[in-house]
């Protein structure tokens, strides 16, 4: 069968066994359309079905999460874990704990992770999970309550060698810590490989809170050095204000940027002086408040309530760490216009297919989210082989591995981008250089 021809049909099949899963079928066919040189090249991939199973998951878990409030009412919340693939590793991927979550967004999620875990060129295999549980204004004692009756079924699931959740949006050190204590007492065991974002003082590992936000700058410092730039006296526009944000904005600040822009949910704030992370730090890390308290400590500062609104602000580099599908096609074109050169996602899928059409078509260095973001997985792989070793890797030995599993990415990507004719085009380049991986794997392991 004609390359471009499967590849379509696959995705029609998919978009009608998947109905209205609008975000699944977005990271799908960005993928797909990456893909169709592949198989020309090699058909052995069509006649094994590589594609038509890749884009199933292996397993597919959906269960009911009660818990009790404060006020002693009974709550009732869904829980998602998707084992997407296991052809290279155990399934790995976070848990996001978000009022919008459900079915689609997990599985978009799942499936970027697959390719996201092959680039790192570690041993992990691809999954996701999640509730539509929202931790903001929840107690501690709620959230405890929360995790307790959700890893009460997930435990059946997962293991260091089955499937190692981690943290994303509304996951955090404290979240990871009530999972992990309620899945050590159910098992009877000590089993620390079987959750990563862990705190230190019982089986994390240092820079895994850095790890996504130092990534994702390695990586679009790469592809500044290879147009002959860098960071030094660029400004810098980030979404978000998260720990990926966070560790963006400071190792930017630490490579020469400006950082002058940040966000959350509610809106953004602009100090023409550049951000004070420390203030920034203080606020989401500390008081867990929201954004628009900056500007009660820096009276130059200016807060906006669109959060959206952030894309207007003039830049060189702009980074979205917040959340899928934050820059749209119009948004894109205002970035273009005010001089952007570079944007590296440091969110998953936040540029829509027609932004990054847009970012591409201008000659924008474009750093996608399963490339640029991989450094929170790198390092929870790391994590799991410092688990393995009952030992444990200094700051600056993680740091390290963490640069050059980051330079090594960039590096199969624009490789792959050059062989299947698309130079610079690093979305096609990622997809292709985490698909091959995959594939082979597959192909040597049958038809499983």
């Amino acid at each position: 069968m004609n390359a471009k021809k499967y590849v379509e049909k696959t995705f029609e099949e998919m978009k009608q066994r998947n109905d209205g899963q609008i975000e699944f079928h977005q990271a799908v066919e960005e993928v797909f359309k990456s893909l169709i040189p592949v198989f020309e090249k090699h058909p052995e991939y069509i006649e094994n079905g590589i594609l038509e199973r890749i884009v199933e998951p292996e397993r597919q878990l959906m269960f009911r999460v009660p818990w009790v409030d404060d006020n002693g009412n009974v709550k009732v919340n869904r829980g998602f874990r998707i084992q997407f693939n296991s052809a290279i590793g155990p399934y790995k991927g976070g848990l996001r704990l978000h009022p919008t979550v459900n079915l689609s967004i997990i599985k978009f999620l799942g499936f970027e992770q697959i390719f996201k875990n092959s680039l790192t060129g570690l041993p992990i295999g691809g999954g996701k999970g999640g509730s539509d549980f929202d931790p903001k204004g929840k107690s501690d004692g709620e959230i405890m309550r929360f995790c307790q009756s959700f890893m009460t079924e997930l435990c059946k699931y997962i293991g260091q060698y089955m499937d190692v959740p981690a943290g994303d949006i509304g996951v955090g050190g404290r979240e990871i810590g009530y999972l992990f204590g309620q899945y050590k007492r159910l098992k009877s065991t000590y089993e620390a490989g079987v959750l990563t974002g862990k705190g230190l003082n019982y089986g994390g590992s240092l820079v895994r809170k850095e790890a996504t936000g130092y990534g994702l700058i390695y990586f679009v410092d790469e592809m500044l050095k290879g147009k002959g730039m860098s960071f030094k006296d660029k400004k810098v526009v980030v979404s978000g204000s998260g720990n990926v944000a966070i560790y963006a904005m400071e190792k930017a600040q630490q490579l020469g940027a400006k950082v002058i822009a940040c966000s959350d949910s509610n809106g953004y704030i602009y100090d023409k002086n550049g951000i004070d992370l420390d203030t920034v730090k203080k606020i989401k890390e500390v008081e867990r408040k929201r954004i628009k308290e900056y500007i009660k400590y820096h009276k130059d500062a200016e807060y906006h309530e669109e959060h959206r609104g952030i894309w207007t602000i003039q830049c060189d580099i702009a980074l979205p760490c917040a959340t899928q599908n934050e820059i749209n096609e119009q948004e894109a074109k205002v970035l273009i216009e005010n001089g952007v050169i570079a944007v590296g996602e440091g969110a998953n899928m936040p540029s829509t297919l027609d932004a990054v059409n847009v970012f591409l078509q201008n000659g924008v260095l474009f750093g996608p989210a399963k490339a640029a973001n991989a450094g929170g997985v790198a390092v929870s792989a790391l994590e799991m082989s410092q688990n393995s070793m009952r030992y444990s890797w200094t700051f600056e030995e993680v740091d390290e591995r963490l640069n050059n599993i980051m330079k090594n990415i960039y590096i199969n990507t624009v490789k792959c981008a050059e062989e299947y004719g698309y130079k610079d085009n690093y979305v096609v380049g990622a997809n292709i250089a985490g698909f091959l991986k995959v594939a082979d794997a597959m192909l040597a392991q049958g038809i499983v």
